[in-house]
């Protein structure tokens, strides 16, 4: 059984839709100010665009867990 982590943080753009940036492996320690930083600074520094335009707000961040159980085969 393996255990993963991503961390997944949704912006809204400019056609108000929700953008989705996903990073696995996230540090164990990361705070939620840290996260809110990094999506502050994504949004300032225009890091990204989408196809609806420019990442303009925060909506959320969450760290997902998975589980992958293996039944057969490598």
């Amino acid at each position: 059984m393996a255990v993963t982590q991503t961390l997944r943080m949704a912006f809204i753009n400019e056609a108000n839709r929700n953008v989705t940036i996903s990073l696995d492996n996230p540090k164990d320690d990361l705070t939620a100010a840290q996260v809110q930083a990094a999506m502050d600074l994504i949004i300032a520094r225009n890091i990204f665009t989408s196809s609806g335009g420019d990442l303009v707000s925060k909506l959320n961040a969450r760290i997902i867990d998975t589980t992958t159980t293996e039944l057969f085969g490598s």
